[in-house]
């Protein structure tokens, strides 16, 4: 390693964390990434409860996954434009609001029994949610040194999976009933005509965690409105960026492949979790109470993962620590297509401790040397979240047309996609001077 390799890793080690007197607006936004993580996550419990409810198959139920992506990708560039001119901090309230009202709509949804409204409402939601994390993440990477960008996401993002985690409780407890019927006794119910009584209360049962859920947000928004932000909150000001700011282009190499790499990352999670709970019934005859206790287990090796890469990190090179993570996952996703079982069942549970590290890292890199136009640059690294309505589409394709272990080869080649990215498409050392990379 050179002087240059040996000074830029020093300053890496040497960077704080959190600048001096940032500590409670870090904490405040810090927050959000655990509050958005619940409505992503039960996305995951709402598939296969509605499957059950309103009888669909599996690529009718992606429907979930596809408004929901849908309302990410149509609102991140109007989100960051709003950003541009008022900040960060106007950002996150819109995005607090319109995810409360979004979760209340689940209200009339559920009472009018229209799988349709559902949707309408989870779009809500996720306009709500695209302003957040168009918002949250290159505002905690700015908060403090470029040269602890990936180590502060890293850790913000850390609290992300302790709601995915919340999330699961919250379904396999209050939403899942574990009342699952046979032929014989859905037909005994059919010419009784309770069984339409009987699909409505399954349907009744997302309501709560929803009203709950909306409360929290709106009291939230009410918090940040109280909350001074610091200037980096409305200016994009980065003093390891050098160079003027409007020379900076915004289509950079590696900001580019930043984008794909996170439609291809986003893709493989969502695919993954959306279909854990049915593979894991499919595969080892377990039933969705039992699924969903481990759809837990599997986020809780994701925050294990986000904990600890924020240390890695101060010893081994983000991409380098991509590279490999996404290696590893090609390998485990593999298995589970090919031994589908309990084998199968573990490694996919697995996978989540090594895609831990993908979205920050690869959001942090993306933004290297951005400059003026980081905001602009985080709402299109926001919009490529669309790749987990497009690809959980395709999974479930595959799987009504073959089986569903087939449609874990999908994320198999996002994870190979994501390595490539990792290896040779993520350097920025050129961008960080302002200059377009080779």
């Amino acid at each position: 390693m050179g002087s240059d390799g040996r000074n830029q890793h020093d300053e890496k080690l040497e960077a704080p964390l959190i600048p001096q007197g940032r500590l409670i607006p870090f904490v405040v936004v810090t927050a959000l990434f655990f509050l958005w993580a619940i409505p992503n996550n039960l996305n995951d419990i709402l598939i296969r409860q509605f499957m059950k409810s309103f009888e669909i198959n599996r690529s009718g139920a992606a429907g979930i996954q596809i408004w929901f992506y849908l309302g990410y990708f149509l609102l991140a560039v109007p989100a960051g434009q709003l950003m541009h001119k008022f900040g960060y901090k106007l950002g996150i309230i819109t995005g607090l609001v319109l995810l409360g009202t979004g979760c209340l709509l689940f209200y009339p949804a559920a009472q009018m029994g229209i799988y349709g409204f559902f949707l309408v409402a989870q779009f809500v939601i996720a306009s709500g949610l695209s302003f957040l994390e168009t918002a949250s993440n290159p505002f905690i990477a700015q908060l403090g040194p470029t040269a602890s960008s990936e180590r502060r996401l890293n850790f913000s993002q850390a609290f992300n999976p302790l709601g995915s985690i919340t999330a699961g409780l919250i379904g396999t407890l209050f939403i899942f009933s574990g009342v699952k019927h046979t032929d014989a006794e859905t037909a005994a119910m059919q010419a009784a005509g309770t069984y339409q009584s009987y699909l409505h209360a399954e349907t009744l049962r997302v309501v709560t965690p929803y009203l709950v859920l909306g409360a929290v947000a709106l009291l939230w928004a009410v918090l940040v409105v109280l909350t001074k932000f610091p200037p980096t909150g409305a200016e994009d000001v980065s003093r390891e960026d050098a160079g003027p700011a409007k020379d900076v282009p915004l289509f950079q190499r590696h900001f580019v492949f930043a984008v794909l790499a996170q439609f291809l990352y986003v893709g493989a999670q969502v695919g993954t979790w959306s279909y854990f709970i049915p593979y894991v019934e499919s595969a080892t005859g377990v039933g969705d109470k039992a699924a969903g206790y481990m759809l837990t287990g599997t986020l809780a090796a994701f925050a294990v993962g986000r904990f600890s890469s924020a240390w890695l990190m101060k010893h081994f090179e983000a991409r380098t620590l991509l590279g490999i993570y996404s290696v590893v996952n090609v390998v485990l996703g593999l298995v589970a297509v090919m031994r589908p079982g309990w084998v199968g069942a573990m490694c996919l549970l697995t996978t989540s401790l090594f895609m831990s590290i993908m979205f920050p890292t690869i959001f942090a890199l993306g933004l290297k040397g951005m400059g003026e136009k980081t905001k602009t640059a985080g709402s299109l690294l926001v919009m490529a979240i669309l790749g987990g309505a497009a690809l959980t589409k395709v999974m479930g394709m595959v799987a009504d047309s073959s089986s569903l272990q087939a449609a874990y080869l999908v994320p198999v080649i996002c994870f190979a996609g994501v390595a490539l990215y990792a290896w040779f498409g993520g350097e920025h050392r050129e961008a960080e001077s302002g200059e377009l990379s080779s």
